[in-house]
């Protein structure tokens, strides 16, 4: 698996990628991801912290850290896709490594995720790498079937790790 930062000559396979992810785990997503012109201004946006993992030259996964705006500029926000083919191998959990060192390097000083309660394997993923709950918010989005679900709110305080790693010589950042 290679993880990489998407390109122009991406943006056929990353649009297939979308297209396989069911539609109503697409009603979750912030981003317009069927939307070519979208997904072309990814690619061009060279400040964008975004990375897919490819496999067999097909997008096995795409991860994005958002930066807040305003107040929150210190907080980025990470996004999440793994193909369904492709779920519990490793793929989110490289893509979600790979965000967090991106925070880093960008001088955010956490990282929050969110996620629809009932996904316990996303959430069990998420707590393995060092995020932890803030917050539940029930009934807080309207799936596919227009079911109200339960919102968890995920965050990593990735200063305060790093700089315990580096306290101890380990050099994670390079």
């Amino acid at each position: 698996m290679e993880l990489r930062r998407p390109e122009t000559r991406d943006v056929d396979a990353l649009l297939a990628f979308f297209a396989a992810v069911p539609a109503h785990e697409r009603t979750f997503f912030k981003e317009e991801v069927l939307d070519r012109a979208a997904v072309e201004g990814w690619v061009r946006d060279e400040r964008g912290r975004r990375a897919i993992a490819c496999e067999d030259g097909a997008v096995a996964g795409y991860a994005a850290v958002v930066p807040l705006p305003g107040w929150s500029d210190h907080v980025g926000e990470l996004r999440l896709v793994v193909h369904p083919a492709r779920r519990r191998s490793g793929v989110g959990r490289a893509l979600a490594r790979w965000a967090l060192l991106e925070a880093v390097h960008g001088g955010l000083r956490k990282v929050v995720v969110e996620v629809v309660a009932d996904q316990e394997g996303a959430v069990a993923m998420f707590q393995a790498l060092g995020f932890r709950g803030e917050a539940l918010l029930h009934d807080h989005v309207r799936d596919h079937d227009g079911e109200l679900r339960d919102l968890v709110l995920l965050a990593h305080p990735v200063d305060e790790q790093w700089e315990a790693m580096a306290s101890l010589g380990l050099d994670v950042t390079a």
